[in-house]
């Protein structure tokens, strides 16, 4: 086997799904949290939500510069991060009274808390090791 036949598509391993409990306040009968199915994204998929998620705003000099919406990017990310529950669907969109995937997943996550440490979980499953915070700090140092 040449050298490059091993970068071909073919030998590229897939990621798997994985589970997480997103919130304590969605439980099956017996009480316990229901656990969320969450899938990777691609690098394709991160670049058009963050390209969507990109806003100009006025600078000093009369122009404007871009700034990304990191609320809206973070939400784009948990939604296009979800398998199941299926956030499309138009009955779990009318029981919470939104008509879109970026306000349900706020809806059904409505703890500050608990949608941070979402973001987190599905951050470091789609490769991204470290916060904001974490990298500001580090680059402090």
């Amino acid at each position: 086997m040449s050298q490059l036949s091993r970068f071909l598509k073919t030998n590229k391993k897939a990621k798997e799904n994985t589970v997480f409990v997103a919130t304590r306040f969605l439980t099956d009968e017996n009480g316990n949290p229901l656990e969320w199915v969450i899938k990777p994204i691609t690098t394709k998929e991160n670049d058009e939500i963050r390209d969507s998620c990109m806003m100009e705003i006025p600078d000093k000099n009369n122009g404007y510069r871009t700034k990304l919406d990191f609320t809206k990017y973070r939400a784009k990310v948990l939604c296009a991060s979800v398998a199941e529950p299926n956030l499309e669907s138009t009955e779990l969109q009318t029981s919470y009274g939104v008509t879109r995937p970026e306000d349900l997943i706020r809806e059904m996550i409505d703890d500050p808390g608990e949608y941070d440490s979402f973001f987190e979980f599905v951050s470091k499953f789609n490769g991204f090791n470290k916060n904001a915070d974490e990298e500001i700090e580090e680059a402090k140092n």
